[in-house]
């Protein structure tokens, strides 16, 4: 495991996996997977249909502005560079 990513996953909700770490987040109507990738240093949106079972990747410009900006804070908390955010793969 990498120092970012054990880092996040000290946050609530994050869970790392080697070189990756996940959070997931429910809003009113909308449930989002959240991954950051440490190699890559770049962050991913999931939205997450149905019964969970099923995610697909989503432009972040299709994502809540405060879900956008609750995950800059984490990064920000874990000792990474927010605007990895923002950066387009």
């Amino acid at each position: 495991m990498t120092a970012h990513v054990a880092a996040l996953s000290e946050l609530e909700g994050w869970r790392a996996e080697e070189f990756a770490a996940r959070v997931h987040y429910r809003g009113a109507d909308d449930a989002y997977s959240i991954e950051y990738y440490e190699p890559s240093d770049c962050v991913l949106y999931w939205k997450v249909k149905g019964d969970g079972e099923v995610a697909v990747p989503v432009g972040r410009d299709t994502v809540p502005d405060p879900l956008r900006e609750r995950v800059r804070q984490d990064l920000v908390e874990a000792g990474i560079d927010p605007e990895v955010e923002d950066r387009v793969l």
